[in-house]
């Protein structure tokens, strides 16, 4: 009779503790993520410096989480096709994106609904000024010598590029050219899919002026095929010194900045989130990083999930307001 009494609390035991199993172990019906290769998706163009930086953190993110992390390039509509991918994709965890400054500015042009509430934002990592490049034999020595001839110059003569229309750069030149007194569309832009296919139509000769990040721009300043004229920055570059400020050459105290930083789409998994955060907080801060930035001159800023939220909001409001004062808000 002890026997039986003892075999049944055993048999009621197991089950007990095999019904608790089920409910505490994430491995039977739900394996722990990531257990498949995740995409990494890139709004902009191949060789450009949101490339760059979403590759460094797909192959650190690779090596620490042990799954293949694929970037893949989603151009076009000037960003809108590869932040819809991102903000539409199952929330599983197994397509996150990096999003960059253009969330806070297509809304506003009456491009895309989306806007920076339209993400789970996991961390900001990096902030970059943009520079003043032209063809290598450009006739223009320095940023006065361009700038006393876009003056001189009827509107529309000069042609500029470096990101889709109403893009960070493009803000970046009506910024610059509102500084000098011009009319914001005394420059031509001409949309492209990111910095690197922007600087390949400097160097054939196809535009005058590309207004993207120096570091951006490196490929092709190292190739000797355009060089750096200024920085629209506070201070220089510790990696591109010689390449002056604009308030150095001409005065003008204009400054402004691209970001990129890590997101999935609503409704990520809480222990997804946090994984991810986690993840990429040790990312950023890894030697690997560290130098790989450095190296090209990308700037480096983190902001966690809660300091990213309020940076995008911020920057969204400042956004608007910038681009209504240039004519190219098309929506509150």
């Amino acid at each position: 009779m002890s026997n039986s009494i003892d075999r049944r609390s055993v048999l009621k035991g197991a089950a007990a503790a095999g019904a608790a199993g089920l409910i505490a172990s994430p491995a039977l019906g739900q394996a722990k993520w990531p257990s498949r290769p995740v995409t990494l998706v890139c709004p902009w163009g191949a060789g450009g410096g949101t490339d760059a930086t979403a590759r460094i953190i797909a192959a650190l993110l690779e090596k620490s989480l042990g799954q293949p992390f694929n970037v893949v390039n989603r151009t076009g509509g000037s960003g809108v096709v590869g932040h819809s991918a991102i903000a539409t994709a199952a929330p599983d965890g197994y397509t996150i994106g990096m999003i960059t400054v253009e969330i806070t500015m297509m809304h506003h042009q009456g491009l895309t609904e989306l806007n920076p509430t339209s993400y789970t934002p996991l961390a900001l990592m990096n902030e970059d000024p943009p520079g003043v490049q032209v063809k290598a034999d450009s006739p223009y020595k320095d940023v006065k010598a361009l700038a006393d001839a876009i003056k001189a110059a009827p509107e529309g003569k000069f042609k500029a590029s470096g990101t889709g229309q109403g893009g960070i750069w493009h803000l970046a030149l009506i910024g610059w050219l509102q500084a000098m007194g011009l009319k914001p569309n005394h420059v031509a832009w001409a949309p492209s899919n990111g910095a690197a296919p922007a600087m390949q139509d400097l160097a054939a000769g196809g535009i005058d002026i590309v207004t993207c990040s120096v570091p951006e721009a490196r490929a092709m300043l190292d190739a000797g095929k355009a060089k750096a004229l200024a920085i629209m920055a506070s201070e220089r570059n510790p990696m591109f010194k010689d390449v002056p400020t604009l308030n150095e050459t001409l005065g003008i105290n204009y400054s402004v900045g691209a970001w990129r930083g890590i997101a999935g789409p609503k409704g990520l998994p809480a222990e997804i989130q946090a994984t991810l955060m986690a993840e990429l907080k040790k990312a950023y801060e890894s030697k690997e990083f560290k130098d790989f930035m450095n190296a090209r001159g990308f700037g480096m800023k983190f902001a966690d999930q809660a300091g990213f939220t309020t940076f995008m909001a911020e920057g969204d409001k400042a956004m608007g307001s910038a681009m209504s004062a240039a004519g190219l808000a098309k929506k509150a």
